[in-house]
């Protein structure tokens, strides 16, 4: 076994392998760019070796720095985790020639599978399903309507030049392939000037699901199961969970031996990931394989027990696995949310600074619950939640890398707890200082088409086409929030009252009647008569009515804290509250599965006077151009004086990887440029002023 380690990433997953590496008594080593000097990840480390400047290209990118900060630390071997140099065949080689182990599968797999059509030859001849198709051009609709009864309706028909939906057509019968293909050719022909037609199995109602492979050096290899990772948004994965709640077992276990025979067929060592599309008729075909750890592996580790970092460290210490196909077992559900430094109320744009509150849900559990001994599989227990994270709170999220701040994973007895857990444990993940997409999971989680299981990767596309809005946000009952600031403002009263050295006849007085106003925006309002009753020596307990609801709250969080935990009628609840807002210090914002409410608790006579406060319009900036998202501001493409017409680019902002480009919305004329290239820009500052 090795003695130390190097671990060639960063955030999140470089804290997850550095925790699994300590537990086995290994050394570690980080590596970290001059914007990480004070990361995490350095912190947990036994030592740390700088690499570079910020961007990856001049750090986390450059194999040489990488491979030299394990010899001079005297590292055995490297850990990519994922992204990086994870399935870059040519750093694998290096490694390895240079006398260290690659924590990884071999170069010769890696290759393999990173080239697309070769992977799926090779997949083809492992007798491994792909999705069914004709690569030559077609010459004839006659032709064509043969082909498609070939490959089974429905087929797609598209253009060899295609693109933005020009030049494709789907077909569920032979007079659709007919017409279609007459028309996907004219449509190629005067869009592209290339009438090339081609046609493929149309797979409806598609779904991303994936399977967990694990191969040793002696040839073994065995499947952990699969992950359902359908939810997602611009083909990256948002919720992921094991089971899928979609195959049935027949079809897992085809998918898995399926699978297994890719990897044997490559001569697969380590973790890895087969990814099928799945049809609605539970019809499967091969997409790719990643030859690397995913990011969503912790669902896999909790249904299972295993912790596939240690298991690919062993395999790459020459050890064989420990156990067999049938040694395996399924245990519960899990779910994983990425929680993302962005913001979902403004088409999910990065969101960087400093993390002024971070304090995740406790975490009860860890890589792996138990750990598979020889044959014999030990049971772990049900139930708890995890988070990888690489951050802490006082933090920066830096601009250069992803905006992924952690991964909250629960698991379940069965899915309908594991739902619940999670949005529990959404509830109360504090995030201040920058954004997050909480509000989102907890809109996806309680969707009734992703309770019962009718989703497919069109999920967010179909119900999110338009972004998403604070109205997107359900809420069984939205009364509770406005019950709870209630709460927590009687609670502050009380406290008040009960300071000795008071003024006599200016005491803090305790009332029993409030008027609770929500907002609405633009000045409008939501009135509600609130009474509250107290029960007499039980601290931290009070009956909320509003109109015909009763809340009978016990909360004994400290009136200081963001995230109160409690119940409700006698139901357990995790929510947040905050006194204060940007526009309203008087007012509390509550948090409560994903709704946000700005409420302002006042007495029946003060609502009376409020009423006749005039609304104060927010300032004009109609007339500026204001950064969306904090970010590197890389490119100015309009001066003073010039005319820009609607549609044309007026600014380019870069931030975790994204290029944002701001475009004129009308024909607008420049009068000022307020901000420099190069300068890191905060949301809402202006760059330009129309005239």
């Amino acid at each position: 076994m090795f003695n130390k380690i190097l671990i060639a990433n960063r955030g999140e997953i470089a804290c997850r392998v550095i925790k699994t590496v300590q537990k086995m008594g290994i050394k570690t080593v980080a590596v970290y760019s001059e914007a990480d000097r004070d990361a995490r990840h350095v912190e947990l480390a036994d030592e740390a070796v700088l690499l570079g400047a910020a961007p990856s290209r001049e750090s986390y990118l450059v194999a040489d720095k990488i491979i030299a900060a394990a010899k001079s630390t005297g590292a055995q071997a490297i850990h990519p985790g994922y992204g990086f140099l994870s399935e870059n065949e040519e750093f694998a080689r290096r490694v390895e020639a240079e006398g260290l182990v690659f924590i990884g599968p071999k170069a010769h797999s890696i290759a393999a599978m990173g080239d697309k059509i070769a992977s799926k030859k090779l997949a083809s001849a492992a007798q491994v399903n792909t999705i069914p198709g004709h690569n030559e051009p077609i010459l004839s609709p006659e032709e064509a309507v043969k082909i498609a009864q070939g490959i089974g309706y429905p087929v797609m028909i598209k253009a060899s030049a295609g693109g933005g939906g020009k030049g494709l057509r789907v077909a569920f019968n032979d007079k659709e392939c007919f017409e279609g293909f007459s028309s996907c050719r004219n449509e190629a022909r005067n869009s592209f000037g290339d009438d090339r037609v081609f046609m493929e199995k149309f797979v409806e109602e598609p779904r991303h699901i994936e399977i967990q492979v694990l191969g040793d050096s002696q040839g073994n290899v065995l499947y952990l199961w699969e992950r359902e990772c359908s939810i997602q948004r611009r083909h990256q994965k948002v919720i992921e969970e094991a089971p899928s709640p979609f195959i049935s077992e027949a079809t897992r276990q085809a998918m898995g031996e399926q699978a297994v025979a890719l990897a044997k067929a490559v001569k697969y060592q380590s973790a890895g990931t087969v990814e099928f599309v799945v049809g609605k008729d539970q019809s499967f075909y091969f997409l790719e394989m990643n030859t690397r750890l995913q990011v969503e592996h912790p669902v896999t580790e909790c249904i299972t027990g295993l912790d596939l970092v240690e298991q690919m460290i062993r395999v790459a210490a020459g050890e064989p696995l420990a156990f067999q196909q049938q040694d395996l077992r399924r245990e519960g559900w899990a779910i994983e949310c990425r929680i993302n430094a962005e913001d979902p109320f403004r088409n999910f744009l990065p969101s960087t600074g400093r993390l002024v509150r971070y304090q995740p849900p406790a975490a009860v559990l860890e890589q792996g619950r138990e750990t598979l001994q020889g044959e014999a599989y030990a049971h772990g227990q049900f139930g708890g939640v995890r988070v990888d994270t690489g951050v802490y709170e006082g933090g920066e999220i830096p601009m250069f890398y992803d905006s992924m701040i952690a991964k909250l994973i629960v698991h379940g007895r069965d899915r309908a707890e594991a739902i619940a857990r999670m949005r529990e444990a959404l509830n109360g993940f504090v995030i201040r200082g920058i954004s997050s997409n909480i509000p989102f999971q907890s809109a996806l989680l309680a969707h009734a088409d992703f309770v019962s299981g009718n989703f497919n990767t069109g999920f967010i596309n179909q119900h999110y086409a338009e972004g998403f809005r604070a109205e997107d946000v359900p809420h069984e009952d939205p009364l509770f929030l406005v019950a709870l600031s209630v709460f927590v403002r009687r609670k502050t009263r009380e406290r008040a009252a009960g300071i000795s050295g008071q003024m006599a006849g200016h005491e803090v007085q305790l009332d029993s009647d409030y008027v609770a106003l929500v907002q609405q925006g633009k000045g409008q309002v939501l009135r509600h008569a609130v009474h509250v009753s107290e029960y007499a020596g039980q601290s931290g307990q009070a009956t909320i009515r509003i109109g015909a609801r009763e809340y009978r709250i016990e909360c004994t969080s400290r009136l200081a804290d963001i995230r109160l935990s409690g119940t409700v009628n006698g139901k357990p609840f995790f929510a947040q509250a905050e006194r204060g807002t940007a526009k309203n210090p008087l007012a509390y914002r509550i948090n409560h599965n994903g709704l946000g409410l700005e409420v302002t608790v006042l007495s029946p006579r003060a609502a009376e006077l409020q009423a006749l406060m005039p609304y104060k319009a927010p300032p004009d900036t109609s007339k500026f151009l204001l950064s969306p998202m904090p970010g590197l501001l890389v490119q100015i493409a309009a001066q003073p004086g010039q005319t820009v017409q609607a549609g044309e680019r007026l600014a380019v902002i870069e931030a975790m990887k994204m290029e944002n480009i701001l475009l004129a919305e009308r024909d607008v004329k420049i009068a000022e440029v307020l901000a420099k290239t190069g300068e890191s820009l905060s949301v809402d500052q202006p760059i330009l002023r129309f005239e």
